[in-house]
């Protein structure tokens, strides 16, 4: 990859068309002052007003009409607005990055409660939604703008919300489990076991778990379930002992949990290779956990989130969650697509649904029929205190 100086050069075609992942930018951006009320006449003439720059993004309802309106809905306070403000913040960046002169966005904070901000952006001329992060709140935003005929872009991974105008951007486990399995297959893998968490992420990756196993000429010989409480994950492997030893183990949950079952593990089955999903992506400190050392997992490729990470954290002075960058590619999707546009008409929600791929930090994706964002995954390898791509992200979708 260039130096942030080079892709600049190549930023400004990102709003034109389908461009290689290679060529994004980030950039900083500045943010808009309402002005206060005016003040009383004077007996002299007032000088000048002080321009000010727009960069699109403003927290109150839009003042021009002169572009489409976007609504972006997060926490911006409560528990969760850690990663809401990253969330805005990033579209902040993905705006100026693209110069984008017919998309305006308004923040709304969810933590406020979701119906009550759908209903004020719908009423505000909002013609396309960006967020929720959570999937109750797009469970209560969807109907909302499905009245109002007003895609939303969530930003969630529950695949259960998807569709009927709702369209999901979040790292589903299902791609993840998929990819990493066909992989683990190609590499001898055949005996499979499994540890799921008695949760609606659990059940759910149980089932891709089989499905993708068999699909892949391997087999299941073992999957275990347990409970979020202490010492439930080590019962499971102990219950799993009687069919050891595997080829491969999945671990379907945090980092975190799956350090703290492999030394369990490798007392019945020492040479077992675990495997984990794209959770494990989101923990900054994974590579640095010994036990997981020669674990795989697949996820978006961070080539591109480390040079965004940079310009974020110049920007705002923090580092960026890792969620983030799907505010980002979200705001290069819309600015993609502003183009056939027309100012003051509805979203083309029909081009969401055309097939085509788009590129981001997260690399290519694209919409499926179910609404959710197919995604192109590395394969990474722990190995040494760093992760390793050992299977790179396929250049297309293979159809």
């Amino acid at each position: 990859m260039a130096e942030a100086a080079t892709v600049s050069q190549r930023a400004k075609v990102i709003a034109r068309g389908f461009v290689p992942v290679s060529a994004l930018l980030i950039s900083a951006c500045s943010t808009v002052v309402p002005r206060g009320p005016a003040p009383p006449p004077r007996p002299s003439q007032a000088p000048p007003p002080v321009a000010r720059p727009d960069t699109g993004v403003e927290a109150g309802i839009p003042r021009d009409t002169a572009r489409n309106r976007i609504a972006l809905l997060v926490p911006l306070s409560g528990a969760n607005a850690g990663v809401g403000k990253s969330l805005a913040n990033a579209t902040q960046l993905a705006l100026l990055d693209t110069r984008s002169e017919q998309i305006r966005i308004t923040n709304y904070d969810t933590a406020l409660g979701a119906t009550a901000a759908a209903q004020r952006a719908v009423a505000d001329g909002a013609q396309l939604i960006l967020g929720p992060l959570l999937a109750d709140d797009v469970r209560a935003v969807a109907p909302i703008a499905r009245r109002a005929s007003v895609p939303v872009i969530s930003f969630s991974n529950d695949v259960g919300v998807a569709g009927d105008g709702v369209y999901l951007l979040g790292y589903t486990p299902s791609q993840s489990i998929e990819r990493v399995v066909a992989y683990a297959r190609s590499r001898g893998v055949t005996n499979f076991g499994g540890l799921v968490p008695n949760a609606l992420y659990g059940s759910r990756a149980s089932t891709v778990f089989l499905r993708a196993v068999e699909s892949a000429g391997g087999r299941v010989v073992a999957l275990q379930t347990y409970d979020r409480a202490p010492n439930s994950i080590g019962a499971a492997v102990t219950r799993m002992a009687k069919d050891a030893p595997f080829d491969g183990v999945l671990i379907a949950d945090s980092a975190a949990t799956a350090a703290t079952a492999v030394p369990l593990l490798r007392r019945a089955s020492p040479n077992t290779r675990v495997i984990g999903t794209e959770l494990w992506n989101s923990d900054s400190g994974v590579a640095a956990r010994p036990a997981l050392n020669g674990a795989w997992f697949a996820s978006v490729s961070n080539t591109l989130y480390r040079q965004y990470a940079v310009k974020y954290r110049a920007r705002f002075g923090a580092a960026p969650y890792r969620l983030s960058s799907l505010g980002y590619d979200a705001v290069l999707l819309a600015a993609r697509i502003s183009r056939d546009w027309r100012v003051g008409a509805r979203f083309p929600e029909a081009r969401l649904r055309s097939g085509e791929g788009y590129a981001g930090i997260d690399g290519a994706f694209r919409f499926g029929r179910d609404g959710v964002a197919e995604r192109a995954l590395d394969v990474q390898e722990i190995r040494g205190g760093s992760s390793v791509v050992v299977s790179p992200a396929p250049a297309s979708f293979g159809r």
